[in-house]
């Protein structure tokens, strides 16, 4: 296919605090379900991609971990997508919540020195007063000047026709990256291994999801279902035991919510194999990390 002179394409990269909404707002600018969603903080660990075509643009958009003090070594090379994402950008979208006024210094310094096109989205207006949007619009444009700011509901889906037109009038002049029918960069393992964590995320507590890992260790397509198999790392021996449940109910329960999520993705009938193994200590290493997708 030739690419004309007007054909824009770029890499646009969602960073923001935990939790304001950059999955969700990923989702809808895709028009599919990459990113896992759930009200806990720290949903997203990797950098996911997501491709957008029109006729004469390509977006590459990439949905970051939330920014956060690391607290072990699989949070540090989190943070380190989020530092290579300032990097390689066309266009940075900066996401707030509407009343949020936290912010990682470290990370609002960079910004302010790249010369990387900004727009700050301030998220959740439909949950606030015309008083609150204007405050953390003013707190934030002090912050960061330079950016462009505009104002969305991601859950509600507001403003994202404008949000979708100014991105694309950013992005450089540019050939398509990818084939213009690719919608990621990911494997369907990947998005499997998502759900099944996605489901950790929502049937259990405390720290438990944040201790389990997911690998896809077999994968096998025929005409009439997908057979999977699936691990599940934890670091202790306890975590095992409450993974599993009394009398295996827990991970019963997982197996079913999970194999509906990935049926109805997959659009096939699924058997779906869970087990559990422990890794100790498995956040700290650096040879696990890179094993698991993190380096």
């Amino acid at each position: 296919m030739e690419i004309n002179s007007t054909h824009r394409a770029g890499f646009v990269n969602i960073i923001g605090n935990p939790n304001v909404g950059k999955s969700t707002l990923m989702n809808c600018l895709v028009g599919e379900s990459l990113s896992i969603i759930t009200c806990k903080a720290q949903t997203t660990r990797h950098r996911i991609k997501g491709i957008v075509d029109g006729e004469d643009f390509q977006i590459v958009y990439s949905d970051l971990p939330g920014i956060l003090t690391p607290a072990y070594k699989m949070q540090e090379m989190m943070m380190r997508f989020v530092s290579e994402s300032l990097r390689d950008a066309d266009l940075i979208l900066y996401m707030v919540e509407c009343g949020e006024s936290k912010y990682n210094e470290e990370i609002i310094e960079k910004l302010k020195l790249i010369n990387t096109p900004i727009l700050l989205i301030i998220n959740k207006i439909d949950n606030h007063s015309p008083e609150d949007i204007a405050a953390t619009v003013a707190h934030w444009t002090a912050l960061l000047p330079q950016a462009e700011v505009v104002q969305i509901s991601a859950l509600q889906r507001l403003n994202l026709d404008v949000l979708r037109q100014k991105i694309v009038e950013k992005l450089p002049f540019c050939p398509p990256y990818f084939p213009k029918d690719q919608l990621t960069d990911r494997p369907i393992r990947f998005f499997v291994s998502e759900m099944i964590r996605e489901k950790i995320l929502l049937l259990y507590k405390k720290e438990i999801p944040y201790s389990v890992e997911v690998v896809v260790e077999q994968y096998k397509e025929d005409e009439s279902m997908v057979h999977i198999g699936a691990m599940l790392y934890v670091e202790r021996e306890t975590q095992k035991a409450i993974i599993i449940g009394n009398k295996g109910q827990a991970i019963k329960q997982l197996g079913i919510d999970s194999r509906q999520a990935i049926e109805d993705f997959l659009g096939k009938h699924v058997y779906l194999d869970l087990s559990v193994k422990v890794l100790k200590d498995w956040r700290n290493s650096d040879l696990i990390m890179k094993r698991f997708g993190y380096a």
